[in-house]
């Protein structure tokens, strides 16, 4: 067979919407048509911010087979390697660490596949061997340090080991319905003491007066968003940090993926005091973004937890991930689980210092998710 020919898209813009159907998950809420196209056209995920994209397509008689999201990064904000440290081991070799590549989602802590395959392709591993090559290759061409798949989906870690990529290892914490029904049947699952502290988080929401309700994107006017903007961007200001989305990109993501947009709002009145702004996909609810403007007890346990399972066991979804980080999740029945991502680093000197790091990283990776899983507020059988 003939080795799939790869070339670089400048934007996802760029690549056609057919291949992008093609490539894409069905109702996939990040990779898709949109949600990269909005980012980039938007300025969110710009060269000016520190995102160039550089996207890899695999071709086969000139129609798009494959694709691997890259973006040349010149900081670590925003794409969940945690490689803050990482940078001295270059510079003690002289070398500079940034830019540096990723491969994945902007700004979204979301594990999936990264090297995606049309159906249509005469031979899929030939596709993915291809797209890892380009991207080592262009790290050799461009002398930049490393090239990084954050948060790949378990066969893209199997493929990128066996390419010489290192693993990293980190735990998050999701929800899975287990046939609860409703959400009593999911706290039934529950130990006595443990169940009597989510309903009294619960009523305690219930008691503040707020208005709440749920709604996906396409039901939420343009004119609403800089309001609703306001709740998400001071989140980020109260931890000194930068809120990347404008309210602009926000509404245009809300237009475009519609039902893929999953918004938890409190109001007083007409006035939204609290939001927590999610995406799903067929089967899954992703946490993204919490913003309030008035500390409001256990507020954020209903709309950023309870009412995303509440969301879930009424639309059918069979798995919650709340987002990065948080051990506060596991005694709202959020289980601990294991995410990768894979690191491509030529220099060999460089690499036999962090390839031990990674292999004690995982070990104690896998500990304190044992450890974690021991804290869960699920009754115990027997």
């Amino acid at each position: 067979m003939t080795e799939p020919n790869v070339r670089i898209a400048g934007s996802a813009a760029g690549i056609p919407a057919e291949a992008w159907g093609e490539l894409a998950a069905p109702g996939d809420p990040f990779l898709n048509a949109d949600f990269l196209r909005i980012l980039e056209a938007s300025g969110v995920v710009a060269p000016e911010t520190g995102w160039q994209p550089l996207h890899l397509l695999a071709t086969e008689d000139n129609r798009v087979v494959g694709l691997l999201p890259l973006y040349l990064k010149s900081h670590s904000h925003g794409d969940f390697i945690y490689d803050w440290s990482w940078r001295p081991v270059w510079e003690s070799f002289g070398r500079d660490y940034y830019p540096r590549l990723i491969s994945g989602v902007p700004y979204t802590p979301v594990a999936g596949p990264r090297l995606l395959v049309a159906p249509r392709s005469a031979d899929a591993g030939a596709v993915r061997r291809a797209l890892i090559r380009a991207a080592q290759a262009l790290v050799a061409g461009q002398g930049w340090s490393s090239w990084h798949v954050a948060l790949a989906a378990a066969d893209d870690v199997a493929t990128l080991e066996a390419a010489g990529l290192l693993v990293s290892h980190d735990v998050q914490f999701h929800w899975a319905d287990a046939g609860f029904g409703d959400f009593d049947g999911f706290l039934q699952s529950f130990s006595a003491e443990k169940r009597r502290k989510v309903r009294a988080e619960r009523r305690r929401a219930a008691q503040s007066g707020l208005r709440i309700e749920v709604r996906h994107g396409g039901e939420i006017r343009a004119d609403e968003w800089p309001a609703l903007h306001a709740l998400y961007r001071s989140t980020f200001e109260r931890f000194g940090n930068h809120a990347a989305f404008s309210a602009e990109c926000l509404a245009a993501l809300a237009a475009a993926l519609d039902e893929r947009m999953v918004v938890f709002t409190a109001a007083d009145g007409e006035v939204p005091v609290a939001l927590s702004l999610c995406f799903r996909s067929a089967d899954t609810l992703f946490g993204r973004y919490w913003g309030a403007s008035r500390a409001v007890d256990s507020l954020h346990f209903e709309l950023c937890f309870y009412r995303g399972i509440d969301y879930c066991l009424r639309e059918g979804l069979v798995r919650f991930e709340p987002g990065a980080g948080g051990e506060h999740k596991i005694a709202r029945g959020f289980v601990p689980q294991r995410v990768r991502s894979a690191h491509w680093i030529p220099d060999p000197a460089i690499r036999r210092i962090v390839a031990p790091h990674l292999a004690r990283q995982a070990a104690g990776v896998a500990a304190y998710r044992d450890d974690a899983a021991r804290h869960l507020p699920f009754r115990r059988a027997g």
